[in-house]
């Protein structure tokens, strides 16, 4: 079942068309994806505000993405992990379980995050 759809607001972002979308529940705006692929439509995941999920970049599980941040690449979110702020998590990496990556933190390459872990810069 889906719990979000697409709007007509979409934004350029490094070349690349993000649309903006609305939970079907609630009618509530969330933030910019590419592709359905970005977001899961199981579990409390949920990428609002202004944040950015892009390229192969999955958010799922009860993660959040939030405020100005960004995911892409081919980076993983999930558990019930948050990256917020004006954060960046990219390539291969991965943020997981209770973890939080904010402010303006960058977390990229293989790193893993995981845990209750906190990344803030």
């Amino acid at each position: 079942m889906k719990k979000y759809e697409f709007t007509v607001e979409e934004i350029q972002h490094e070349g690349i068309t993000l649309k903006r979308i609305r939970r079907l529940n609630d009618g509530k705006l969330g933030g910019f994806i590419q592709t359905e692929e970005n977001l899961s439509h199981d579990g409390g995941c949920w990428v609002s505000e202004t944040a950015r999920v892009y390229g192969n970049a999955k958010v799922y599980g009860d993660a959040k993405v939030y405020g100005d941040a960004w995911v892409s690449e081919t980076a993983r979110v999930y558990g019930n992990a948050k990256v917020y702020g004006d954060a960046w998590v990219y390539g291969n990496a991965k943020v997981s379980g209770n973890a939080r990556v904010y402010g303006n933190a960058k977390v990229y390459g293989d790193a893993r995050i995981s845990g209750n872990a906190e990344v803030k810069l």
